[in-house]
């Protein structure tokens, strides 16, 4: 009752929230899509649920979708019920709902986005947001830059009498390197940087942002953060879940392409960067660029060593049922050679780093569903214990859990009672839920509210996102060179493939899934 007590109290003397962003309209191309109903709406409506969206506000769909306003509206209103958490509100996405448009349109039309500078001149002149405008890209990724160019030819994007234009631009920001650059390039033909937000909704989730929190507001982790004392790091992103109709884009992209050249990255570049001067958007942004450029780069004949790769074949889930082989998913190529699980380790060249592997691995159909971040201490010295029972020391291990049981957890050796002197490994668990409440969230609210608020931070830059690109490109290419001849490889429902422990090496080993 005590510790019960005191989360209450804390939570009662929290810091205020944030103010609302300034007025704007929002809009959508690709409004009749499946992240607009999954997480843009509902995001939307938690903001407002919050109080963090503007009072003069509204949203416009765009899309091919035979839709007007109104049936917009009613589509809408049938799927968010299903998409959030709890009971819905009906005054707040009332609220909501009496300012969302439609504009049916085709997206390689100029005279499509003539109709669309009418429209938001009418939504801004009703609604009194101020001439600012988002445009959130949700679309495939054909028309990342044809959008922004054809905004740029109406007039769309200029930025004049105090009024912001800002462009979420999603991923994924390119195939590989050279394609990142050229979609890079093209944008900036069409806005300028400033206005440009690669946003990665990882960097939206509340605990990956708790990172930069316990590294550098404790004073009991920073001293220790370094090759001194950590033995290695794995960031592990396990899927229980195959592809979900996702196969078309999917089987092109992969797990190397899909996760681990942004996601995995993103985090490691928070987990290794060194301290910003402050949490200034460029300061931050520019100690995770250095980050990216102190990665050691792959030689070509080193990829068979340090990365690993893996496809689904049948299995069994946690509940028995039979799980089909990727092979075997609704559009999924017969005999696709696409990998469903990658695993690469990466060295670090820098003062704090230098000698400190770090493991990253992802995969889809894997044990269960898992996010973290493992930071495993060198182990301490025996010395003093010789002579006793105890025979080994574990390392100690700090766990930054993600998803979806999000907190910290730390183990460390303690003595079990008794006569002769014995070790075992107890935990620390701090468990978000517990302290600060269940907040739904999509994990776009902070993304689009940031974005609104103009704040640059939690989205990546030309150079971040090239620089990823980057990282994994010789692996890319290895791959691409030589088929897989072993797929399938692990087994649905599995920890992934067994040529994955070689990468741990030297007496590590992976954390199970």
């Amino acid at each position: 009752m005590k510790r019960n007590s005191g989360i209450e109290s804390r939570r009662k003397n929290r810091p205020s929230k944030a103010p609302p962003p300034p007025p704007c309209v929002m809009v959508i191309f690709g409004g009749g899509g499946d992240l607009v109903k999954r997480k843009l709406v509902p995001a939307l409506y938690y903001l407002s649920l919050s109080g963090l969206l503007p009072e003069r506000f509204a949203v416009v769909g765009v899309g091919g979708d035979d839709h007007t306003s109104e049936s917009y509206r009613e589509y809408l209103d049938s799927e968010i019920g299903n998409m959030v958490s709890g009971e819905l509100s009906q005054e707040v996405w009332k609220n909501i709902e009496r300012r969302i448009h439609f504009l049916r349109a085709d997206f390689r039309d100029q005279e499509s986005y003539g109709d669309l500078r009418a429209l938001i001149e009418k939504v801004d002149e009703q609604e009194g947001t101020g001439g600012n405008v988002l445009f959130y890209l949700a679309t495939p990724p054909a028309f990342f830059a044809e959008i922004p160019a054809r905004l740029a030819e109406e007039g769309l994007t200029a930025e004049e009498g105090g009024r912001w234009r800002r462009v979420i631009v999603e991923k994924p920001f390119g195939r590989d390197l050279q394609s990142a650059r050229d979609l890079n390039g093209a944008l900036l033909k069409s806005l300028g940087e400033e206005q440009i937000y690669r946003i990665d909704h990882y960097l939206g989730k509340e605990t990956v942002q708790n990172i930069v929190a316990y590294r550098f507001a404790n004073s009991t982790t920073e001293p220790l953060w370094n090759r001194q004392y950590i033995d290695h790091v794995q960031i592990t992103v396990a899927e229980s879940l195959g592809v979900e109709g996702r196969a078309g884009y999917y089987d092109q992209a992969g797990a190397l392409r899909d996760m681990i050249s942004n996601h995995l990255l993103v985090l490691l570049g928070i987990v290794a960067m060194e301290p910003p001067t402050s949490l200034d958007a460029d300061a931050v942004r520019l100690e995770g660029v250095r980050l990216m450029r102190s990665i050691k780069p792959i030689a070509d004949e080193e990829v068979p060593a340090v990365a690993v790769r893996g496809q689904y074949g049948e299995g069994k889930g946690a509940d028995g049922a039979i799980l089909p082989a990727y092979r075997d998913e609704p559009g999924v190529a017969p005999g696709s050679v696409t990998e469903t699980y990658a695993a690469v380790r990466l060295m670090i060249d820098n003062w704090r780093w230098t000698g400190v592997p770090f493991t990253l691995r992802t995969g889809k159909r894997l044990a269960r569903r898992r996010t973290e971040i493992a930071v495993v201490y060198k182990r301490p010295p025996l010395a003093m214990f010789r002579g006793s029972t105890v025979e080994t020391l574990p390392p100690n291990v700090l766990v930054l859990r993600i998803q979806p049981d999000e907190g910290i957890e730390f183990g460390f050796g303690a003595k079990v009672p008794g006569a002769h002197m014995g070790l075992d490994s107890v935990e620390m668990d701090f468990c978000y839920e517990d302290y600060f409440g269940d907040a739904p969230s999509t994990g776009y609210e902070t993304l689009i509210y940031e974005c609104m608020c103009g704040d640059a931070t939690l989205f990546r830059q030309s150079v971040g996102v090239e620089g990823g690109w980057k990282v994994v490109q010789p692996i890319l290419d290895a791959w691409s060179a030589e088929p897989p001849k072993d797929f399938p490889n692990y087994a649905a429902g599995s920890d992934g493939p067994a040529a994955a422990a070689l990468l741990a090496g030297d007496g590590r080993r992976w954390r199970p899934i």
